[in-house]
């Protein structure tokens, strides 16, 4: 018998409160082609170092350690016009082409739960906009050389002019529910215990409702009936947006693929247990909390509990 999933009925869904939702920067497209108001923007404007790691500068307090512009050796040339937020301009930089060796750095994911959410943002627009600048030198269609303009987002080849521009990588992550339990997998490298939502990349020609099927299905063996889209989070590891979906599933039973370790069905008590302030010591461990995985737990566990009969 088909069991009726309220999880899908189009209820309203919490704003997401996941790292890098802040709205960030505006990113001033109209400057990007004008380099003399960048350079006179770069003076008075805010710099974000971050080195091959993907690291940042922070103080002694592990604080967003901004830099300004001038203080920075023959820097205005390689920075990167992130946009700019009541009136102050903010740019990225690599470190190591910065003229200056910070004393204490800090990574991303611990950034997104230190700071606010709009220094997070900013930091991942910041690493991830460099690290495809790094990864992408030459064209990809002749091997000439890459220069770089408007603001540091084109890349222009000077053998065949072909243009090239950030990339980012789709992904589905998906809440999959057969109407009472949740299915979560874990890969073998995370620590014990830990489980998360199942995601994957979308594939060329393929509509996020597909991919949604086509991986589930993959990584399970579970039946998708149906989907919704909910919300979406930057995910600059190194440069994925995480598209994040509820889906209705067959209550089939889950069988681990070669990309999971395992991948079960988790009732609402065991993901309740696994949310509170004082979780068992060999109880369930879910996704922190700044990735929209937890987020997607957390909407489901909140919406199972308030759709069941009193």
């Amino acid at each position: 018998m088909t069991v009726s999933n309220p999880f899908l009925d189009g209820t309203p869904t919490p704003a997401p409160g996941f790292a890098f939702s802040d709205p960030g920067l505006d990113r001033a497209d109209h400057l990007r082609d004008d380099p003399q108001a960048l350079a006179a923007l770069w003076r008075n404007g805010k710099v974000l170092l971050v080195d091959n790691e993907g690291n940042t500068a922070v103080d002694a307090q592990r604080g967003l350690l901004a830099f300004d512009g001038t203080s920075l050796v023959d820097s205005a040339e390689h920075g990167i016009f992130l946009g700019l937020r009541d009136e102050q301009a903010w740019f990225a930089l690599p470190t190591e082409t910065s003229g200056f060796e910070p004393s204490a750095r800090l990574d991303l994911r611990s950034a997104a739960a230190l700071w606010s959410a709009y220094e997070a943002s900013v930091f991942a627009q910041a690493r991830a906009v460099l690290h495809w600048r790094s990864r992408h030198r030459h064209c990809g269609v002749c091997g000439g050389a890459l220069v770089f303009m408007r603001g540091g987002w084109q890349g222009r080849c000077i053998v065949c002019n072909a243009e090239h521009y950030p990339r980012t990588d789709p992904a589905v992550i998906v809440a999959i529910s057969d109407g009472q339990r949740l299915l979560l997998g874990r890969q073998a490298s995370w620590p014990s215990r830990r489980y998360s939502t199942l995601a994957g990349f979308v594939e060329p020609g393929e509509s996020l409702e597909q991919t949604v099927v086509r991986e589930v299905l993959e990584e399970s063996g579970v039946r998708i009936r149906s989907s919704r889209y909910l919300a979406s989070q930057p995910w600059p590891f190194p440069g994925s947006l995480m598209l994040g979906f509820i889906a209705d599933a067959e209550p089939d039973e889950p069988r681990a693929s070669d990309e999971l370790e395992d991948v079960r069905w988790f009732t609402h008590a065991e993901i309740g247990a696994a949310m509170s302030d004082a979780p068992t010591d060999d109880g369930l461990l879910l996704s922190p909390s700044i990735s929209i995985s937890r987020w997607l737990i957390e909407h489901w566990h909140a919406h199972v509990a308030a759709t069941r009969p009193r």
